[in-house]
């Protein structure tokens, strides 16, 4: 029995799942807010419940919105107070006695995607996320790539390429292009741009408003003037950075999550925008939308220990 923690600020979903993928328990807690040793009662007594419920002892990955430093283990977050700067793997593996397997939670979602029947036998799937923030995961072979530093797939932290940047400064005569801050102390992240946030920030940089995305998307399809000029450009730079990153990464399958990957235009203007920021012999990849949703963290997270 495959079990998982999709552990975030407010809950904790876990998911016990059986040897052919089908999940077999699903329950949910709430988040301890900063105590620690909360935490780990939590995500233990989940653990004892369903071992003896299914009179097994189930392998257990954890997602988590951040990642371990390779240097001694202690969970790197900010939006986990309780786990920030503690040993959750080590500590957890102690009072389980078994292996833990720990992971960021956007290669949860991507390896929850490369899991999928529908994807199995895939050389390499890219699992990208336009939320809150924009960043993904990569899954070679079924297998997570976390990199030597734990930050593989962190491509939203990625800067603007610089096709992109001369497009915007050329969209929209006497508007420079705007140079966004970054929360990782760098400007010009690409997170700041094809995030949810990014498209309601180049919203308000060329037209002085700020407007939701699910409300500039309605007034494009009403066909208002200034949000279908917005669509326009947001897509075209969209597919200037997924040319770039399908360029380095040339995957098999690549599968778009949160709010913005729900905008359906996507899959229609990227096949036709793409292929012109590729090398000649490039092949642009197939391009879905998520299919398991919010379950996505904890699926891929119990499905760390498919060997």
């Amino acid at each position: 029995m495959y079990y998982g923690f999709d552990v975030g600020g407010t809950k904790i979903e876990f998911g016990a799942f059986n040897d052919k993928l089908e999940r077999m328990a699903t329950e949910r807690v709430p988040t301890p807010g900063d105590d620690y040793q909360a935490l780990l009662h939590a995500l233990h007594a989940l653990v004892n419940k369903y071992d003896s419920e299914f009179g097994i002892k189930g392998t257990i990955g954890i997602g988590i919105p951040g990642m371990e430093s390779v240097d001694d283990g202690a969970v790197l977050t900010s939006n986990v107070p309780a786990a920030k700067g503690k040993k959750l793997r080590d500590d957890l593996e102690a009072l389980v006695g078994r292996p833990v397997r720990v992971e960021n939670d956007a290669n949860c979602f991507a390896l929850s995607e490369a899991w999928d029947e529908e994807h199995q036998g895939k050389e390499s799937i890219l699992g990208l996320i336009l939320g809150t923030g924009f960043g993904g995961g990569i899954v070679i072979n079924g297998h997570v790539v976390s990199g030597r530093s734990h930050v593989a797939g962190e491509i939203g932290h990625t800067r603007m390429p610089i096709d992109g940047w001369f497009y915007l400064n050329d969209s929209k005569e006497g508007i420079n292009a705007p140079l966004f801050d970054c929360g990782c102390d760098k400007k010009g992240c690409i997170d700041n741009y094809l995030s949810g946030r990014g498209f309601e920030q180049l919203y308000q940089h060329y037209y002085g408003e700020h407007i939701k995305a699910i409300d500039i998307i309605t007034n494009h399809q009403s066909g208002e003037e200034k949000a279908v000029e917005h669509v326009d450009r947001f897509m075209e730079l969209l597919a200037i950075c997924l040319g770039n990153i399908f360029t380095a990464f040339d995957p098999n399958v690549v599968v778009l999550g949160g709010g913005l990957s729900n905008f359906d235009l996507i899959y229609e203007e990227m096949p036709k925008r793409i292929p012109k920021y590729l090398l000649s012999v490039g092949k642009i990849p197939t391009i879905l939308k998520a299919k398991h949703g919010d379950s996505g963290g904890v699926r891929g997270a119990a499905f760390l220990n498919i060997n």
